[in-house]
């Protein structure tokens, strides 16, 4: 395993960086000594953000849509013609898939979607920056951010977001082997986003969603929810909900990038708990139990 990566004086790129979690890494990022390439498809976000946070350290922003291969190679050859080199690779940009439903009721527009970016856009982003960072000899890591739910067990009603981000837990555990086998300064790691309800950009990202991949059948039967629709049906199914402070989520996760830590997650004894009873179910040729959102 690779050594510990500074985070001070590297070079960072985060994916979805102009809100939400990606926004409270690229804060803590800047705050540790980092400089940050914030990638999102939406420019006024960048501009802002990149306004907001020049007093934290050198922050720059590119806009990228992490579906299309042509854009992220134009922003990894960007970062390398302009800083030289990358250090860390935050693949963090995500959507949903427009309010879940029966997997019978979702279209293949809903899987072209979901899967372009929650899945294209990590494989986009290591197939063009990761040759690069193994050419130039320096430190690097990459995050890859999943989901509890898919990454460690589907929540039924969310099964092709569920599904997109099994695929990237897998896809990241491979990835970390290989880069462990070919180099002795990279590695990988597979942030799972836990500690509580988080408000982020996921809950509208219906708002980027192409025309071309738009639903043409009528759709499920069920919308996506805002933050406090959600928040609220948890809290009236008798959930203690606990929101998660995003800005102190980033610190968090540079801490654990920093050790290379390859599970990034906190409150995970229930998941543990979870995992044991799937391997039981497996073990007995069953359908492993899923998350229970309770609702």
């Amino acid at each position: 395993m690779a050594e510990n990566i500074s985070i001070e004086g590297s070079v960072a790129v985060v994916t979805g960086g102009a809100s939400g979690i990606g926004k409270g890494i690229v804060k803590a990022l800047l705050n540790n000594g980092g400089t940050v390439i914030i990638a999102d498809i939406e420019e006024t976000p960048i501009t802002e953000t990149v306004k907001a946070f020049s007093d934290l350290g050198p922050v720059d922003g590119y806009v990228t849509d992490v579906a299309n291969e042509e854009s992220v190679e134009a922003l990894s050859n960007y970062v390398f013609d302009t800083y030289g080199k990358c250090n860390i690779l935050f693949n963090n940009a995500g959507v949903g898939s427009g309010g879940g439903g029966k997997a019978w009721q979702n279209e293949p527009n809903d899987w072209k979607w979901c899967f372009s970016v929650n899945v294209f856009g990590p494989a986009h982003g290591v197939i063009s920056f990761v040759p690069k960072m193994i050419a130039s000899g320096e430190p690097g890591h990459v995050i890859n951010t999943s989901s509890g739910d898919g990454g460690f067990a589907p929540v039924p009603m969310a099964s092709v977001y569920a599904s997109s981000k099994a695929a990237v837990s897998c896809f990241t555990e491979a990835l970390n082997h290989q880069l462990l086998d070919e180099t002795e300064n990279m590695g990988a790691s597979v942030f799972y986003p836990s500690g509580g309800l988080m408000n982020t950009g996921l809950f509208t990202s219906q708002r980027n969603r192409p025309k071309e991949l738009e639903r043409i059948r009528g759709g499920t039967g069920r919308k996506s929810m805002s933050f406090e629709e959600l928040k609220n049906l948890l809290e009236k199914a008798g959930r203690d909900v606990k929101v998660a402070d995003l800005d102190e989520m980033g610190e968090f996760v540079v801490q654990a990038v920093s050790e290379r830590r390859y599970i990034i997650g906190r409150d995970l004894e229930d998941t543990v708990d979870l995992l044991h009873r799937r391997a039981d179910a497996i073990s007995s040729f069953l359908c492993p139990p899923h998350h229970d959102m309770g609702i």
